[in-house]
């Protein structure tokens, strides 16, 4: 069995995903085909030995449709007969394309590939496109779906979370990512974003708020309420849990993950090929795992999806150095916590989402690099990435740094 290696990781900085946001003037294949010029260029690389390109986007429409990856590799000015897929595993996506690529990688049909993910959500708005769970009177009924900010708080009522709690948990990525940021810690990783005459327009993460407070963040209003009251979203989720009198919203703009523009890729191959390119591992991708949980409640599964991955790979918690838990709500993260009993100075050690932002079908990978950046900046070996996913899934990938 040939292992799969990591060789790179790249990611654009986030931006603000609203029309006044820095990366909203660049097109989403724009935003990848210019990562994908660095990667190459980075790694001195052919891209003829590139064998695919497997990028993760959630709402593929308008400007992110027509198969996104093979446009962007075309549109970088990669070799023609580099060929590209979009897919889409919700928050998991970015994730996903790696755990694919090491699968590809693994069975030694393919030797080489690139996988990341993008999402431009200034242009494209979440749920632009709604699905059939949302608009099938019968479906509607039967699978009970809730809007994701819904679940999360009902995630939170049923771990009885206060809203201090989550602001607590919201204030410390806030502060994590500042430091991080100001220490140079995702300078290996990055890659500003430039227009046509090379001038640059986005060089960090625009979305973090190092002034942000415990006061500031409690004076804001719930993000879910009237749209769990008035629209019937607590209903439907109370047909499912009846133990529960109400859900507490607790989740605002402030404890739930950012809505921003971005893109990230990560380089994996064979190690044969690897030494035929003059490429370094910089870790093996240990095991991965993906599986359904409950689809009202939707985002409990990074524990069992992480339970899942450790016993493929014949490990436990105390064998995992650092842990990136993505950061879809104060909730998903404190529920982790709590399940797998694991020290919270060794989870989000720079902060994560609610800090930084969320590009749906990119964020899997940036966790990637974020996690491989930081087991080498503190000599450490092994690390986890975790997400939990739409529609009731959870994805986990174990790496270790070689």
């Amino acid at each position: 069995m040939n292992e799969a290696m990591i060789f790179d990781a790249i990611r654009t900085p986030r931006g603000r995903g609203r029309p006044d946001g820095s990366l909203h003037e660049v097109n989403p294949v724009d935003l990848l085909a210019g990562l994908m010029q660095a990667l190459a260029q980075r790694n001195d690389l052919d891209t003829a030995a590139v064998e695919d390109a497997l990028i993760g986007c959630v709402m593929p429409y308008g400007e992110q449709s027509g198969c996104i990856a093979k446009t962007a590799a075309l549109r970088a000015g990669w070799d023609l007969q580099v060929p590209g897929v979009q897919l889409d595993r919700y928050c998991g996506s970015g994730l996903e394309a790696i755990n694919i690529a090491a699968a590809k990688v693994r069975s030694g049909w393919e030797s080489l590939i690139v996988a990341g993910g993008v999402e431009s959500m200034s242009r494209i708005s979440m749920g632009g496109a709604p699905g059939p769970r949302d608009t099938k009177p019968d479906m509607v009924f039967q699978l009970k779906p809730v809007p994701t900010g819904v679940a999360a708080d009902l995630l939170a009522t049923l771990d009885g979370r206060s809203r201090e709690d989550v602001d607590r948990y919201a204030l410390s990525s806030h502060q994590r990512a500042a430091h991080a940021r100001a220490e140079g810690r995702f300078a290996r990783s990055l890659v500003p974003v430039k227009d046509a005459n090379g001038l640059t327009i986005l060089a960090e993460d625009e979305a973090i708020r190092p002034d942000t407070t415990l006061e500031r963040l409690g004076a804001l209003k719930p993000s879910f309420q009237a749209m769990g009251e008035q629209s019937g979203f607590d209903a439907l989720a109370l047909m499912k849990y009846p133990q529960l009198a109400r859900i507490d919203h607790v989740h605002t703009g402030g404890n739930s993950s950012g809505i921003v523009d971005g893109a990230a890729l990560m380089l994996v191959g064979s190690e044969d090929k690897g030494r035929a390119l003059g490429l370094v591992p910089r870790a093996r991708i240990v095991a991965v795992a993906a599986l359904g949980t409950e689809p009202t409640l939707m985002l409990a599964g990074p524990a069992p999806a992480t339970r899942m991955a450790l016993r493929k790979a014949g490990l436990t918690m105390d064998d995992i150095d650092l842990v990136e838990v993505n950061e879809a709500f104060s909730s998903v993260v404190l529920r982790f916590l709590d399940e797998m009993k694991v020290d919270p100075a060794r989870v989000n050690v720079n902060g994560g989402a609610i800090a930084m932002g969320h590009p749906l079908g990119a964020t899997g990978c940036m966790l990637m690099g974020t996690l491989l950046d930081e087991l080498e900046r503190r000599q450490l070996r092994r690390g986890l990435v975790t997400a939990c996913v739409a529609g009731g899934m959870g994805i986990a990938t174990i790496i270790e740094r070689v």
